[in-house]
């Protein structure tokens, strides 16, 4: 899965539901990929920081929300 496809399924996925916060909206986006996709997404993460093995739920959503918040770039 591409970083874009990661932040069109994030922002659909937020206009859903638009009362939750970012990281609320990133766990509902890995929950929804299924276990192949959370896999993929934990170990990215775990390659970017530089580490070995982590928990696996956390590091996909901590990618989900890197990927989008890298993408949106810097707020003025």
């Amino acid at each position: 899965m591409t970083d874009e496809e990661i932040v069109v399924d994030f922002a659909l996925t937020r206009l859903d539901n638009p009362g939750l916060e970012l990281e609320e909206v990133a766990e509902l986006v890995v929950r929804r990929m299924g276990t192949d996709r959370m896999l993929e997404f934990a170990a990215r993460n775990l390659a970017t920081r530089d580490e070995l093995r982590g928990a696996v739920f956390p590091a996909a959503v901590e990618h989900v929300l890197r990927v989008v918040l890298t993408l949106r770039g810097p707020i003025d």
